[in-house]
Protein backbone atom coordinates (compact mmCIF):
# COMPACT_ATOMS: atom_id res chain seq x y z
CA UNK A 1 0.00 0.00 0.00
CA UNK A 2 2.72 2.36 0.88
CA UNK A 3 5.40 3.38 -1.68
CA UNK A 4 9.01 4.00 -0.78
CA UNK A 5 8.61 7.60 -1.56
CA UNK A 6 5.59 7.61 0.56
CA UNK A 7 7.83 6.17 3.38
CA UNK A 8 10.45 8.19 2.80
CA UNK A 9 7.44 11.19 3.54
CA UNK A 10 6.51 9.65 6.37
CA UNK A 11 9.76 10.06 8.21
CA UNK A 12 9.99 13.33 7.38
CA UNK A 13 6.84 14.30 8.60
CA UNK A 14 7.49 12.17 12.21
CA UNK A 15 4.25 9.65 11.35
CA UNK A 16 4.45 6.24 11.67
CA UNK A 17 3.12 3.79 9.46
CA UNK A 18 0.88 1.95 12.25
CA UNK A 19 -0.76 5.85 12.76
CA UNK A 20 -1.70 5.46 8.95
CA UNK A 21 -3.31 2.32 9.23
CA UNK A 22 -4.97 3.76 12.09
CA UNK A 23 -6.44 6.77 10.47
CA UNK A 24 -7.57 4.58 7.70
CA UNK A 25 -8.84 2.55 9.92
CA UNK A 26 -11.38 5.67 11.26
CA UNK A 27 -12.36 6.31 7.77
CA UNK A 28 -13.18 2.57 7.45
CA UNK A 29 -15.26 2.59 10.74
CA UNK A 30 -16.16 6.68 11.67
CA UNK A 31 -16.03 7.65 15.24
CA UNK A 32 -18.94 6.61 17.54
CA UNK A 33 -21.64 9.76 18.79
CA UNK A 34 -21.34 10.44 22.43
CA UNK A 35 -23.46 9.16 24.88
CA UNK A 36 -25.51 11.66 26.40
CA UNK A 37 -26.33 12.28 30.50
CA UNK A 38 -27.62 15.72 30.57
CA UNK A 39 -27.02 19.11 28.89
CA UNK A 40 -25.01 21.33 31.81
CA UNK A 41 -27.10 24.32 33.43
CA UNK A 42 -26.60 25.98 36.20
CA UNK A 43 -28.64 23.45 38.44
CA UNK A 44 -26.46 20.68 37.17
CA UNK A 45 -22.65 21.49 36.49
CA UNK A 46 -22.42 25.01 35.77
CA UNK A 47 -21.06 27.13 38.71
CA UNK A 48 -22.66 30.71 39.14
CA UNK A 49 -20.60 32.35 42.31
CA UNK A 50 -22.11 34.54 44.39
CA UNK A 51 -20.81 37.90 44.66
CA UNK A 52 -18.86 37.14 47.67
CA UNK A 53 -17.69 33.65 46.16
CA UNK A 54 -16.39 36.13 42.92
CA UNK A 55 -14.33 38.62 45.46
CA UNK A 56 -12.38 35.43 46.95
CA UNK A 57 -12.11 33.74 43.78
CA UNK A 58 -10.51 36.87 42.57
CA UNK A 59 -8.32 37.25 45.77
CA UNK A 60 -7.21 34.01 44.99
CA UNK A 61 -5.79 34.69 41.64
CA UNK A 62 -4.65 37.92 42.84
CA UNK A 63 -2.48 35.88 45.75
CA UNK A 64 -1.67 33.13 43.14
CA UNK A 65 -0.13 35.88 40.48
CA UNK A 66 2.08 37.38 43.59
CA UNK A 67 3.77 33.46 43.47
CA UNK A 68 6.59 32.08 41.72
CA UNK A 69 4.76 30.40 39.03
CA UNK A 70 4.16 30.88 35.38
CA UNK A 71 1.66 32.04 33.59
CA UNK A 72 0.81 31.97 29.96
CA UNK A 73 -1.52 33.41 27.85
CA UNK A 74 -2.29 30.65 24.67
CA UNK A 75 -3.55 32.03 21.38
CA UNK A 76 -4.65 29.86 18.61
CA UNK A 77 -3.75 32.40 15.73
CA UNK A 78 -3.10 29.83 12.96
CA UNK A 79 -4.93 30.07 9.31
CA UNK A 80 -5.86 32.79 7.17
CA UNK A 81 -8.75 35.45 7.71
CA UNK A 82 -10.66 34.20 4.83
CA UNK A 83 -13.39 33.13 5.55
CA UNK A 84 -14.15 36.36 7.18
CA UNK A 85 -14.43 37.43 3.46
CA UNK A 86 -16.04 34.98 1.94
CA UNK A 87 -19.42 37.22 1.52
CA UNK A 88 -16.59 40.03 -0.14
CA UNK A 89 -15.04 37.50 -2.43
CA UNK A 90 -18.22 36.29 -3.32
CA UNK A 91 -18.96 39.90 -4.43
CA UNK A 92 -15.75 40.41 -6.45
CA UNK A 93 -17.20 37.43 -8.59
CA UNK A 94 -20.16 37.89 -9.47
CA UNK A 95 -21.63 39.39 -12.36
CA UNK A 96 -22.88 42.44 -11.06
CA UNK A 97 -20.96 45.91 -9.60
CA UNK A 98 -22.76 47.83 -7.43
CA UNK A 99 -23.84 46.21 -3.54
CA UNK A 100 -26.72 43.82 -3.88
CA UNK A 101 -26.97 41.47 -0.66
CA UNK A 102 -27.76 42.70 2.43
CA UNK A 103 -24.44 42.10 3.66
CA UNK A 104 -22.73 44.38 0.81
CA UNK A 105 -25.03 47.32 1.38
CA UNK A 106 -23.91 46.87 5.17
CA UNK A 107 -20.60 46.61 4.47
CA UNK A 108 -20.42 49.72 2.06
CA UNK A 109 -23.17 51.73 3.83
CA UNK A 110 -20.55 51.63 7.12
CA UNK A 111 -17.43 51.05 5.43
CA UNK A 112 -16.16 54.91 7.56
CA UNK A 113 -16.59 52.59 10.92
CA UNK A 114 -13.92 49.92 10.14
CA UNK A 115 -10.73 50.55 12.00
CA UNK A 116 -8.72 49.51 8.95
CA UNK A 117 -10.94 52.50 6.51
CA UNK A 118 -7.52 54.80 6.37
CA UNK A 119 -5.12 52.70 5.40
CA UNK A 120 -7.50 50.91 2.81
CA UNK A 121 -8.76 54.62 1.45
CA UNK A 122 -4.44 55.27 1.39
CA UNK A 123 -4.55 52.14 -0.76
CA UNK A 124 -7.28 52.81 -2.75
CA UNK A 125 -5.08 56.41 -3.64
CA UNK A 126 -2.24 54.69 -4.42
CA UNK A 127 -3.62 52.11 -6.45
CA UNK A 128 -6.81 53.57 -8.08
CA UNK A 129 -5.94 57.34 -8.18
CA UNK A 130 -9.07 58.15 -6.16
CA UNK A 131 -10.18 57.64 -2.32
CA UNK A 132 -12.87 55.10 -1.41
CA UNK A 133 -15.75 57.74 -1.38
CA UNK A 134 -14.77 58.93 -5.22
CA UNK A 135 -14.63 55.28 -5.92
CA UNK A 136 -18.18 54.52 -4.67
CA UNK A 137 -19.09 57.57 -6.14
CA UNK A 138 -18.20 56.58 -9.50
CA UNK A 139 -19.52 52.81 -8.93
CA UNK A 140 -16.52 51.35 -8.31
CA UNK A 141 -17.01 49.50 -5.29
CA UNK A 142 -15.04 46.39 -6.85
CA UNK A 143 -12.18 47.53 -6.99
CA UNK A 144 -12.47 49.05 -3.20
CA UNK A 145 -12.66 45.19 -2.38
CA UNK A 146 -9.94 44.10 -4.33
CA UNK A 147 -7.76 46.67 -2.91
CA UNK A 148 -9.01 45.26 0.89
CA UNK A 149 -8.71 41.64 0.09
CA UNK A 150 -5.90 41.31 -2.67
CA UNK A 151 -1.79 41.56 -2.57
CA UNK A 152 -1.70 44.67 -4.25
CA UNK A 153 -3.76 46.73 -0.75
CA UNK A 154 -4.13 45.66 2.19
CA UNK A 155 -4.12 41.69 1.35
CA UNK A 156 -6.70 40.84 3.97
CA UNK A 157 -8.02 37.92 2.02
CA UNK A 158 -4.36 36.15 3.22
CA UNK A 159 -3.62 37.52 6.11
CA UNK A 160 -3.68 35.75 9.53
CA UNK A 161 -6.99 37.11 11.47
CA UNK A 162 -4.82 38.62 14.04
CA UNK A 163 -2.87 40.93 11.60
CA UNK A 164 -6.44 42.62 10.49
CA UNK A 165 -7.26 46.31 12.23
CA UNK A 166 -9.84 45.27 14.50
CA UNK A 167 -10.71 48.95 16.36
CA UNK A 168 -10.06 52.19 16.59
CA UNK A 169 -8.60 54.15 19.24
CA UNK A 170 -6.96 57.91 19.32
CA UNK A 171 -3.81 56.87 18.85
CA UNK A 172 -4.13 55.00 15.70
CA UNK A 173 -6.11 51.31 14.84
CA UNK A 174 -5.18 48.20 16.99
CA UNK A 175 -4.98 44.43 15.45
CA UNK A 176 -6.02 41.28 17.59
CA UNK A 177 -2.54 40.91 18.53
CA UNK A 178 -2.63 43.60 19.91
CA UNK A 179 -5.65 43.04 21.99
CA UNK A 180 -3.95 40.21 23.07
CA UNK A 181 -1.38 41.75 24.36
CA UNK A 182 -3.25 44.14 26.15
CA UNK A 183 -5.41 41.51 27.66
CA UNK A 184 -1.92 39.59 28.69
CA UNK A 185 -0.77 42.79 30.64
CA UNK A 186 -3.90 43.14 32.53
CA UNK A 187 -4.99 39.59 33.77
CA UNK A 188 -1.96 36.87 33.10
CA UNK A 189 1.14 38.41 34.16
CA UNK A 190 3.10 37.91 37.26
CA UNK A 191 5.78 39.67 38.27
CA UNK A 192 5.77 42.08 35.97
CA UNK A 193 6.08 39.47 32.86
CA UNK A 194 3.22 38.38 30.82
CA UNK A 195 3.86 35.20 29.11
CA UNK A 196 1.79 35.50 25.50
CA UNK A 197 2.18 32.35 22.78
CA UNK A 198 0.83 32.39 19.57
CA UNK A 199 0.46 29.29 17.62
CA UNK A 200 0.63 30.20 13.57
CA UNK A 201 1.27 28.84 10.00
CA UNK A 202 4.05 28.55 8.88
CA UNK A 203 3.62 31.12 6.01
CA UNK A 204 2.71 33.72 8.12
CA UNK A 205 5.04 33.08 11.33
CA UNK A 206 7.92 35.93 9.82
CA UNK A 207 5.09 38.66 9.33
CA UNK A 208 3.38 37.73 12.50
CA UNK A 209 7.01 37.90 14.48
CA UNK A 210 7.48 41.31 12.83
CA UNK A 211 4.19 43.16 13.86
CA UNK A 212 4.87 41.71 17.21
CA UNK A 213 8.20 43.24 17.60
CA UNK A 214 7.21 46.41 16.03
CA UNK A 215 3.86 46.92 18.62
CA UNK A 216 5.23 45.20 21.46
CA UNK A 217 7.51 48.09 22.95
CA UNK A 218 4.21 50.39 22.98
CA UNK A 219 2.29 48.04 25.25
CA UNK A 220 5.06 46.74 27.42
CA UNK A 221 5.57 50.99 28.34
CA UNK A 222 2.14 51.31 28.79
CA UNK A 223 1.73 48.73 31.08
CA UNK A 224 4.33 48.47 32.43
CA UNK A 225 5.38 45.00 32.04
CA UNK A 226 8.10 42.82 29.86
CA UNK A 227 6.52 40.97 27.38
CA UNK A 228 7.98 37.54 26.89
CA UNK A 229 6.36 36.24 23.62
CA UNK A 230 6.92 32.84 21.55
CA UNK A 231 5.46 31.16 19.02
CA UNK A 232 4.57 27.70 17.43
CA UNK A 233 3.38 26.33 14.44
CA UNK A 234 1.06 23.23 14.29
CA UNK A 235 3.61 20.08 14.04
CA UNK A 236 3.93 18.27 10.71
CA UNK A 237 3.57 14.84 12.84
CA UNK A 238 0.39 15.71 13.53
CA UNK A 239 -1.02 15.87 10.08
CA UNK A 240 -4.06 13.88 8.65
CA UNK A 241 -3.58 11.41 5.60
CA UNK A 242 -7.22 12.04 2.97
CA UNK A 243 -8.92 9.00 1.69
CA UNK A 244 -10.75 8.33 -0.96
CA UNK A 245 -14.70 7.65 -0.69
CA UNK A 246 -14.12 4.24 -0.90
CA UNK A 247 -11.59 4.91 2.07
CA UNK A 248 -8.78 4.20 0.27
CA UNK A 249 -5.62 6.39 0.48
CA UNK A 250 -6.28 9.40 -1.88
CA UNK A 251 -3.01 10.35 -3.77
CA UNK A 252 -2.14 13.59 -5.54
CA UNK A 253 -1.65 13.97 -9.78
CA UNK A 254 1.78 13.28 -9.31
CA UNK A 255 1.20 10.08 -6.56
CA UNK A 256 1.92 11.65 -3.39
CA UNK A 257 -0.05 11.01 -0.52
CA UNK A 258 -2.34 13.49 0.33
CA UNK A 259 -1.93 15.45 3.91
CA UNK A 260 -3.99 17.77 5.81
CA UNK A 261 -3.91 19.99 8.78
CA UNK A 262 -5.35 18.15 11.67
CA UNK A 263 -7.78 21.12 12.64
CA UNK A 264 -6.90 22.77 16.43
CA UNK A 265 -7.11 19.55 18.23
CA UNK A 266 -3.18 18.99 17.14
CA UNK A 267 -2.31 21.90 19.18
CA UNK A 268 -2.62 20.02 22.09
CA UNK A 269 1.10 19.42 20.99
CA UNK A 270 1.87 22.63 21.12
CA UNK A 271 0.22 23.15 24.67
CA UNK A 272 1.91 20.19 25.88
CA UNK A 273 5.61 21.96 24.97
CA UNK A 274 5.17 25.22 27.59
CA UNK A 275 6.70 25.93 30.41
CA UNK A 276 3.62 26.46 32.44
CA UNK A 277 2.15 26.11 35.61
CA UNK A 278 -1.35 28.28 34.37
CA UNK A 279 -2.35 28.40 31.05
CA UNK A 280 -5.35 30.91 29.15
CA UNK A 281 -6.99 29.70 26.20
CA UNK A 282 -8.79 32.47 24.08
CA UNK A 283 -9.59 32.37 20.26
CA UNK A 284 -8.09 34.99 18.42
CA UNK A 285 -11.04 37.14 17.12
CA UNK A 286 -12.71 36.97 20.57
CA UNK A 287 -11.40 40.69 21.95
CA UNK A 288 -13.14 43.81 22.69
CA UNK A 289 -11.68 47.64 22.62
CA UNK A 290 -10.78 48.87 25.80
CA UNK A 291 -14.25 50.85 27.10
CA UNK A 292 -15.41 46.86 27.33
CA UNK A 293 -12.82 45.12 28.67
CA UNK A 294 -13.36 45.19 32.04
CA UNK A 295 -15.75 41.97 32.19
CA UNK A 296 -13.13 40.40 30.03
CA UNK A 297 -10.25 40.91 32.72
CA UNK A 298 -13.00 40.48 35.58
CA UNK A 299 -14.26 36.78 34.57
CA UNK A 300 -10.69 35.66 33.20
CA UNK A 301 -9.72 36.60 36.76
CA UNK A 302 -12.14 34.82 38.32
CA UNK A 303 -11.65 31.59 36.23
CA UNK A 304 -7.62 31.73 37.40
CA UNK A 305 -9.13 32.12 41.03
CA UNK A 306 -11.63 28.99 40.70
CA UNK A 307 -9.10 27.35 39.42
CA UNK A 308 -6.45 27.52 41.70
CA UNK A 309 -8.91 27.42 44.47
CA UNK A 310 -10.17 23.82 43.42
CA UNK A 311 -6.34 22.52 42.66
CA UNK A 312 -5.52 23.75 46.27
CA UNK A 313 -8.04 21.51 47.48
CA UNK A 314 -7.10 18.53 44.48
CA UNK A 315 -3.96 18.53 45.57
CA UNK A 316 -4.02 18.32 49.16
CA UNK A 317 -6.29 15.53 49.04
CA UNK A 318 -3.85 13.86 46.19
CA UNK A 319 -1.04 14.47 49.23
CA UNK A 320 -3.55 12.68 52.19
CA UNK A 321 -4.38 9.58 49.25
CA UNK A 322 -0.52 8.95 49.25
CA UNK A 323 -0.05 8.62 52.88
CA UNK A 324 -2.10 6.33 53.93
CA UNK A 325 -6.27 4.79 53.14
CA UNK A 326 -8.41 7.43 54.05
CA UNK A 327 -11.06 6.78 56.81
CA UNK A 328 -14.37 6.06 55.54
CA UNK A 329 -15.40 9.69 56.21
CA UNK A 330 -12.38 11.04 54.71
CA UNK A 331 -12.75 9.11 51.28
CA UNK A 332 -16.85 10.27 51.42
CA UNK A 333 -15.59 13.70 51.89
CA UNK A 334 -12.86 13.43 48.74
CA UNK A 335 -15.69 11.55 46.92
CA UNK A 336 -18.19 14.59 47.52
CA UNK A 337 -15.84 17.17 46.12
CA UNK A 338 -15.29 14.74 42.82
CA UNK A 339 -19.02 14.22 41.79
CA UNK A 340 -20.59 17.74 42.93
CA UNK A 341 -17.67 20.03 42.37
CA UNK A 342 -16.33 18.52 39.72
CA UNK A 343 -19.20 16.78 38.23
CA UNK A 344 -17.20 13.66 37.60
CA UNK A 345 -19.52 10.76 38.31
CA UNK A 346 -18.91 7.24 39.51
CA UNK A 347 -19.42 3.90 37.50
CA UNK A 348 -22.16 1.95 38.80
CA UNK A 349 -19.95 -0.87 40.20
CA UNK A 350 -18.41 1.66 42.61
CA UNK A 351 -21.14 -0.07 45.34
CA UNK A 352 -19.23 -3.05 45.22
CA UNK A 353 -15.80 -1.13 45.92
CA UNK A 354 -13.59 -2.04 49.25
CA UNK A 355 -12.12 1.54 50.68
CA UNK A 356 -8.91 0.90 49.07
CA UNK A 357 -10.07 0.62 45.21
CA UNK A 358 -11.98 3.47 46.00
CA UNK A 359 -9.07 5.55 47.06
CA UNK A 360 -7.53 4.06 44.16
CA UNK A 361 -10.41 5.78 41.81
CA UNK A 362 -10.10 8.72 43.68
CA UNK A 363 -5.77 9.25 42.94
CA UNK A 364 -6.62 8.21 39.32
CA UNK A 365 -9.61 10.54 38.64
CA UNK A 366 -8.04 13.59 40.88
CA UNK A 367 -4.62 13.38 39.45
CA UNK A 368 -5.31 14.70 36.25
CA UNK A 369 -5.14 18.01 34.69
CA UNK A 370 -8.16 20.61 35.66
CA UNK A 371 -9.24 22.93 33.21
CA UNK A 372 -12.47 25.75 34.04
CA UNK A 373 -13.80 27.16 31.16
CA UNK A 374 -16.67 30.17 30.85
CA UNK A 375 -19.96 29.37 29.52
CA UNK A 376 -22.00 31.75 28.62
CA UNK A 377 -25.83 32.13 28.24
CA UNK A 378 -27.25 30.13 24.88
CA UNK A 379 -27.95 33.39 22.54
CA UNK A 380 -27.78 31.14 18.89
CA UNK A 381 -24.40 31.17 17.95
CA UNK A 382 -23.36 27.98 16.56
CA UNK A 383 -21.06 25.94 17.79
CA UNK A 384 -20.53 23.42 21.02
CA UNK A 385 -22.21 23.07 24.44
CA UNK A 386 -21.34 22.15 27.98
CA UNK A 387 -22.79 18.28 28.62
CA UNK A 388 -22.79 15.71 30.91
CA UNK A 389 -21.40 12.57 28.67
CA UNK A 390 -20.78 8.94 29.41
CA UNK A 391 -16.74 7.80 29.27
CA UNK A 392 -15.46 4.78 28.01
CA UNK A 393 -14.57 3.88 31.40
CA UNK A 394 -18.45 4.15 32.75
CA UNK A 395 -17.90 7.56 34.33
CA UNK A 396 -20.02 10.64 33.47
CA UNK A 397 -18.32 14.02 33.74
CA UNK A 398 -18.32 17.65 31.98
CA UNK A 399 -17.69 17.52 28.52
CA UNK A 400 -17.92 20.22 25.54
CA UNK A 401 -19.70 18.73 22.30
CA UNK A 402 -19.86 19.92 18.79
CA UNK A 403 -23.07 19.27 17.16
CA UNK A 404 -21.29 16.32 14.66
CA UNK A 405 -20.62 14.91 17.85
CA UNK A 406 -24.43 14.05 18.53
CA UNK A 407 -26.65 11.56 17.44
CA UNK A 408 -29.25 13.37 14.78
CA UNK A 409 -31.24 10.86 14.93
CA UNK A 410 -31.75 10.56 18.75
CA UNK A 411 -34.63 13.15 19.57
CA UNK A 412 -33.72 13.39 23.44
CA UNK A 413 -30.29 14.37 22.84
CA UNK A 414 -31.30 16.22 19.80
CA UNK A 415 -33.63 18.23 22.22
CA UNK A 416 -30.89 18.64 24.77
CA UNK A 417 -28.28 20.14 22.14
CA UNK A 418 -31.04 22.59 20.87
CA UNK A 419 -32.62 23.90 24.49
CA UNK A 420 -29.71 24.09 26.17
CA UNK A 421 -29.17 26.86 28.18
CA UNK A 422 -25.25 27.32 27.61
CA UNK A 423 -22.87 28.12 24.83
CA UNK A 424 -19.10 27.15 24.47
CA UNK A 425 -17.01 30.70 23.82
CA UNK A 426 -13.85 28.70 24.06
CA UNK A 427 -12.97 30.69 27.20
CA UNK A 428 -10.55 28.22 29.92
CA UNK A 429 -8.02 28.31 32.19
CA UNK A 430 -5.81 24.79 32.68
CA UNK A 431 -4.25 23.58 35.50
CA UNK A 432 -1.34 21.73 33.44
CA UNK A 433 1.22 20.87 36.56
CA UNK A 434 0.07 18.30 39.59
CA UNK A 435 0.43 17.94 42.78
CA UNK A 436 4.17 17.34 42.67
CA UNK A 437 5.33 20.10 40.33
CA UNK A 438 5.41 17.91 37.57
CA UNK A 439 3.74 18.55 34.34
CA UNK A 440 1.37 16.48 33.19
CA UNK A 441 1.86 14.82 29.78
CA UNK A 442 -1.39 16.26 27.67
CA UNK A 443 -1.53 13.89 24.60
CA UNK A 444 -2.27 10.55 27.51
CA UNK A 445 -5.43 12.29 28.20
CA UNK A 446 -7.17 12.82 24.47
CA UNK A 447 -9.79 10.57 23.78
CA UNK A 448 -8.99 9.77 20.13
CA UNK A 449 -12.96 8.07 19.57
CA UNK A 450 -13.57 11.63 19.33
CA UNK A 451 -12.13 12.67 16.05
CA UNK A 452 -14.11 14.26 13.04
CA UNK A 453 -14.39 13.15 9.16
CA UNK A 454 -15.43 15.81 6.72
CA UNK A 455 -16.09 15.83 2.64
CA UNK A 456 -13.66 18.07 0.67
CA UNK A 457 -12.66 18.22 -2.42
CA UNK A 458 -8.90 18.62 -4.22
CA UNK A 459 -8.87 19.86 -7.50
CA UNK A 460 -12.38 18.44 -8.41
CA UNK A 461 -12.00 14.94 -6.56
CA UNK A 462 -13.77 14.16 -3.58
CA UNK A 463 -12.26 13.01 -0.39
CA UNK A 464 -12.50 12.84 3.14
CA UNK A 465 -10.61 14.73 5.67
CA UNK A 466 -9.88 13.52 9.19
CA UNK A 467 -10.11 16.26 12.15
CA UNK A 468 -8.06 14.93 15.32
CA UNK A 469 -10.49 15.04 18.80
CA UNK A 470 -10.84 19.17 19.16
CA UNK A 471 -8.83 21.30 21.76
CA UNK A 472 -11.36 21.51 23.88
CA UNK A 473 -13.74 18.69 22.68
CA UNK A 474 -12.04 15.26 22.85
CA UNK A 475 -8.24 16.49 23.18
CA UNK A 476 -9.09 17.68 26.84
CA UNK A 477 -11.96 15.03 27.35
CA UNK A 478 -9.55 12.81 30.38
CA UNK A 479 -9.36 16.21 32.05
CA UNK A 480 -11.22 17.50 35.37
CA UNK A 481 -13.19 19.90 34.42
CA UNK A 482 -15.32 22.60 35.45
CA UNK A 483 -18.04 25.23 34.31
CA UNK A 484 -18.57 28.93 35.59
CA UNK A 485 -21.09 30.95 34.19
CA UNK A 486 -19.65 34.09 32.55
CA UNK A 487 -21.18 36.88 30.80
CA UNK A 488 -22.22 37.36 27.24
CA UNK A 489 -20.47 40.49 27.31
CA UNK A 490 -17.16 38.50 27.29
CA UNK A 491 -17.97 36.64 24.05
CA UNK A 492 -17.67 39.20 21.10
CA UNK A 493 -16.18 36.89 18.34
CA UNK A 494 -15.61 38.12 14.75
CA UNK A 495 -16.16 35.44 12.04
CA UNK A 496 -17.34 38.23 9.18
CA UNK A 497 -16.05 41.25 8.18
CA UNK A 498 -19.34 43.02 9.20
CA UNK A 499 -19.18 41.53 12.61
CA UNK A 500 -16.83 44.62 13.26
CA UNK A 501 -19.00 46.92 12.69
CA UNK A 502 -20.90 45.61 16.05
CA UNK A 503 -21.16 48.06 18.81
CA UNK A 504 -18.60 45.98 20.86
CA UNK A 505 -16.19 46.52 18.21
CA UNK A 506 -16.43 50.07 17.77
Amino acid sequence: MLTPEDKDLLVKKGISEQQIAEQLACFEKGFPFLKLDAAASVEKGIMAPAENEMKNYLEAWDTYKEGEKTIVKFVPASGAASRMFKNLFAFLDADYDAPQTSFEHEFFDHIHQFAFFSELDAACLKNEGKGIDDLLAAGGHKAVVANLLEERGLNYGQLPKGLLRFHRYEDGARTAMEEHLVEGARYASTNGEAHIHFTVSHEHLPLFKAEVEKRVGKYAEKYQVRYDISFSEQKPSTDTVAANPDNSLFRNEDGSLLFRPGGHGALIENLNDLEADVVFIKNIDNVVPDRLKEDTVTYKALLGGVLVALQERVFDYLRSLDEATPTKEKLAEMEDFLEHTLWCLPPKEKAGWSDQERADYLHRKLHRPIRVCGMVKNVGEPGGGPFLAYNQDGTVSLQILESSQIDKANEAYQRMFSEGTHFNPVDLVCGVIDYKGVAFDLPKFVDPSTGFISTKSKNGRELKALELPGLWNGAMSDWNTVFVEVPLSTFNPVKTVNDLLREQHQ
